[in-house]
């Protein structure tokens, strides 16, 4: 993996350069670790003209899941400068003859900035911006497979939860048993903090669970996701609770189901970010819910759950294949629930059959 990092660190440099800073220094914890392998707690990483460099805070220490680190980088612990890495790393880039370092503004405190440009006072800092974001779009093979296993954890979790007896229980108790079935199959942990909603709750984007109990006839509505090496997926599904479906749920439900397979079917390579969420959009819109909609259809998923590109009516951009979304319309209705559902997709071309399903729980309405 030595190769993959030091590859993607040379084509950052590239952006770098034509950015007029032969330098830069990488604060954000998940963009330091899709260049260095490993993000150590307070470390950032330094791309200098003459050798990269990772300072960190402290001495390293192994976690599970943390990742491993690129074994070509040199790792230091700055012992002046108040121990910040960011400083001795500013520090360090004078050392080697720079005179301009990239940073990333929209992560960095306005203290450290100061801190900085103190220690380094002839070194010219200029805005890194969103470029190692933006690298991190288009995913490798190699993170694709780790989000394709985390996603077949998480429906591994979720298919064992459907086999259990839920009347009776609380949103919360369920949660928690979600969460602690992705470890026991393999996770690092959650994605994210799982939601359950039962009842008025199902179909709540974002739903804290609570100590409601699951009843005879509610919708229930999960989200949940897997970590795995570092990276993240997600899968949600409402099923229903007991007995066969009430009319106006399997209305709704087949409504939302033909709202999520229009997002999932624009998923194309050259496909505008907007025109995808227009397409899951209008199905509910035009069934009057536009007042009911969440304010994106979907999202990029990797080594944070919730990256670029962002599905929106106002996104700009156009998607490119082995770029990992998420499509999850879903509708609310106060006081009496609504319906979520949920994948975790890889933007395909029609040749390579389309877009590549992750989440595989099945999404027809059950009654458990």
């Amino acid at each position: 993996m030595s190769e993959v990092y030091a590859a993607r660190r040379e084509r950052l440099r590239e952006r770098c350069t034509a950015g007029g800073s032969a330098t830069a220094l990488v604060t954000r914890p998940a963009n330091v670790r899709y260049l260095a392998g490993a993000a150590p707690q307070g470390a950032v990483l330094l791309l200098g003209s003459e050798e990269d460099l990772l300072f960190c805070a402290g001495p390293l220490v192994e976690e599970a899941g943390a990742g491993r680190l690129d074994e070509a980088l040199r790792v230091q612990t700055p012992t002046g400068s108040g121990g910040d890495p960011a400083v001795a790393a500013a520090d360090a880039a004078t050392a080697q003859g720079a005179d301009s370092l990239a940073v990333e503004e929209h992560h960095l405190t306005v203290t450290r900035h100061r801190a900085m440009g103190s220690v380094a006072p002839r070194l010219r800092l200029s805005d890194l911006g969103a470029a190692v974001e933006q690298l991190r779009v288009i995913k490798d093979e190699e993170e694709i497979s780790c989000l394709r296993i985390g996603a077949e954890i998480a429906d591994q979790a979720l298919g064992e939860l459907l086999e259990s007896i839920l009347v009776g229980r609380t949103e919360r108790h369920l949660a928690l048993e979600l969460e602690r079935r992705l470890v026991d199959h393999g996770a690092d942990g959650p994605a994210f903090a799982t939601s359950v909603g039962t009842g008025p709750n199902s179909g709540r984007c974002g739903h804290r669970p609570t100590d409601r109990r699951v009843e005879e006839g509610d919708f229930l509505s999960v989200c949940l996701g897997a970590t795995y090496r570092g990276y993240r997926c997600e899968v949600g599904r409402t099923f229903v609770i007991g007995t066969s479906p009430a009319d106006w749920q399997i209305a709704l439900y087949d409504l939302v189901f033909a709202a999520q397979r229009a997002g999932r079917e624009a998923l194309v390579p050259g496909a505008a970010y907007r025109d995808v969420d227009r397409a899951a959009r209008q199905v509910l819109d035009s069934a009057g819910y536009a007042e009911a909609l969440p304010s994106l259809t979907g999202h990029g998923v990797g080594l944070e759950i919730d990256e670029d590109p962002q599905l929106a009516p106002a996104a700009m951009g156009k998607l490119d294949a082995c770029v990992p979304v998420t499509v999850e319309p879903g509708v609310h209705l106060p006081g009496r629930g609504g319906v979520r559902i949920d994948d975790t997709l890889v933007v395909r071309p029609e040749a390579d059959g389309g877009p590549e399903l992750l989440t595989i729980t099945t999404k027809e309405l059950l009654a458990l």
